[in-house]
């Protein structure tokens, strides 16, 4: 089954969740987070996911999503945690 290219779909739960085409950029979070930078500014042009990698961020580091790890299974993050390293 062919996955639909969902432009404008902001929410990263919905968009794995609806099976949307998504570009992983999961290793994005390890980068960040082992960066230990204070402030990150992240500066793309329009259109470039940058609302999506922050809803990517929070749902990964959010407790209020604590229960939706399965939304990351598969995926880039999942592989360092989980095996192929």
């Amino acid at each position: 089954m062919a996955r639909t290219v969902g432009i404008g779909h902001q929410v990263f739960g919905k968009v794995i969740q609806n099976h949307l085409f998504y570009v992983d950029k999961t290793n994005f979070i390890k980068e960040w987070w082992e960066n230990g930078d204070s402030v990150t500014l992240i500066t793309r042009p329009r259109r470039f996911g940058k609302i999506l990698n922050m809803s990517m961020g929070e749902h990964f580091l959010s407790v209020d999503y604590a229960d939706k790890g399965h939304l990351f299974e598969g995926l880039a993050i999942w592989q360092e945690k989980y095996g192929k390293r």
